[in-house]
């Protein structure tokens, strides 16, 4: 099991953004991309995070003490009667061109990955390794409903793409507010600029721009996408793994720790799609578990949360937690 530490990462992981490399970025529909690799880039908007609002890493420790709790005695934190946890989706699309003003298809399609995804459902899961089977964590309980008649705003503009800035959450900077933040959660559907694939904001910072941002090219599953190796929905399925306080398996830090007990200690991130066995250098030399949604593997390669993510997630919709306004009546 992994060493649990928060301190100091909780100030370095606020905010996740997932990068796009060695490609120019799509800005017009016509123009080609070749995406091999997924990143971070989350240093300079997590410093911007935490000099706007310097309250913001005290709640999200707090957050990690009550998940801890949780952890130990979940019996005491009942969370909905029958165990699930239904969460209403408001899409936000923002769109140039024609072909940035995706269709309903695309975005339901994104839902049903997300629904097969959380709901241990994915028709891939039969790809994970025997080491790990007994990790899977199967059904989280947890199901994602969107509605195209209430659930969807779009607004043209003038803009070829948006950074991590968080303007697009934002009418006054020509983006979209956020419908009902602590009942919904927001879907910002955009030209993302500086080769980014989406970022997800965590449980603790403000309402005000609470949600996940994804790229419109890497949205949604099959021909819906651009980016050959990111086709499947895991962005969105990756990006709401850190919407409801899952950190990257290697713990953003060499060998590092993602506070979770039963996944593997992971050297550092990993990229495409790996043989298996992929041994870490870390300590005890463990499998790392390549294929799960936290890593950085490509979306055909990644299938799988284990059960102690599982648990992580759903403390989260605890009394006190960073998204008990969902769990609520």
């Amino acid at each position: 099991m992994k060493n649990i530490v928060y301190g100091t990462l909780m100030l370095s992981i606020l905010l996740f953004s997932c990068q796009k490399n060695n490609s120019e970025k799509i800005g017009l529909q016509e123009e080609e991309a070749t995406v091999n690799e997924r990143h971070c880039a989350s240093y300079e908007v997590l410093q911007e995070q935490l000099i706007a609002d310097p309250g913001l890493a005290v709640r999200m420790q707090k957050i990690e003490s009550l998940t801890q709790q949780v952890l130990r005695n979940p019996a005491a934190f009942r969370l909905m009667a029958d165990g699930s946890i239904e969460i209403p989706v408001h899409v936000n699309v923002l769109y140039r061109t024609a072909a940035e003003n995706i269709s309903n298809a695309q975005i339901q399609s994104q839902i049903d990955v997300l629904n097969e995804d959380y709901g241990g459902t994915n028709a891939d899961k039969i790809n994970i390794p025997t080491l790990f089977t007994g990790l899977f964590a199967g059904d989280i309980r947890i199901k994602f409903t969107w509605d195209p008649a209430t659930g969807l705003t779009r607004k043209s503009t003038t803009k070829s793409s948006w950074r991590t800035n968080d303007d697009m959450k934002k009418s006054t900077r020509g983006g979209v507010n956020p419908t009902s933040p602590t009942t919904k959660l927001n879907i910002w559907v955009c030209n993302l600029s500086n080769s980014i694939l989406g970022y997800a904001q965590f449980p603790g910072g403000s309402s005000t721009t609470d949600g996940v941002v994804i790229d419109n090219n890497a949205f949604g599953r099959g021909a819906y996408s651009l980016f050959s190796t990111f086709n499947k929905g895991r962005t969105a399925t990756h990006e709401l793994g850190h919407w409801l306080n899952l950190r990257h398996i290697w713990g953003d830090a060499t060998c590092g720790s993602d506070l979770v007990g039963d996944t593997p200690q992971h050297n550092a991130a990993n990229y495409g799609c790996l043989s298996y066995p992929h041994l870490s250098t870390c300590t005890g030399t463990p499998v790392e578990m390549t294929m799960n949604y936290m890593d950085y593997t490509d979306d055909a390669c990644m299938y799988m949360f284990t059960a102690g993510q599982k648990n992580r997630m759903l403390a989260t919709f605890a009394a006190g937690g960073g998204r008990n306004s969902f769990a609520q009546p």
